[in-house]
């Protein structure tokens, strides 16, 4: 299994979602985004960081420093799942290939059919592959 594979199943198993996992180009800082969704406190934090160094021990996974975080405002989009969970919503997108000369976009996000991610520009609508994502993220609402 595979470092995500074991940090997902863990986090699942404790009721949080896995966004992201990130780690320095070294290994030594461990970075892993978690969320829920009523959000994530700093209890949420502190509970999944002593569980997750307990497991990182045991597993024998190098690493020096363990973080764990809230996604944040602008929370990254990765899976198909969060294109769905977060339809209606306003969202950032940057391809790996341009479509119509434009690699950004910031549009709403209006779902998800067979891996095409329909995003509202201007009042358009944009057939986005979801391979051709080369990072998507909410857009905050202050």
């Amino acid at each position: 299994m595979d470092l995500h594979d074991l940090l997902e199943s863990t986090v699942i198993g404790l009721g949080y979602e896995l966004v992201d996992v990130e780690r320095s180009p070294h290994g030594r800082l461990l970075r892993v985004f978690i969320d829920k969704p009523e959000g994530v406190s700093v209890d949420d934090c502190v509970a999944v960081s002593n569980h997750l160094s307990r497991l990182l021990a045991v597993e024998n996974i190098d690493y020096g420093r363990l973080e764990i975080s809230s996604p944040g405002l602008d929370r990254p989009l990765k899976k198909t799942s969060d294109f769905i969970r977060f339809a209606g919503e306003s969202a950032r997108l940057k391809l790996r290939v341009a479509l119509q000369g434009k690699r950004n976009f910031v549009g709403i996000l209006r779902g998800v059919d067979d891996g095409v991610l329909k995003l509202e520009v201007d009042g358009k609508m944009l057939d986005l592959e979801l391979d051709n994502l080369e990072r998507a993220r909410l857009v905050p609402k202050l």
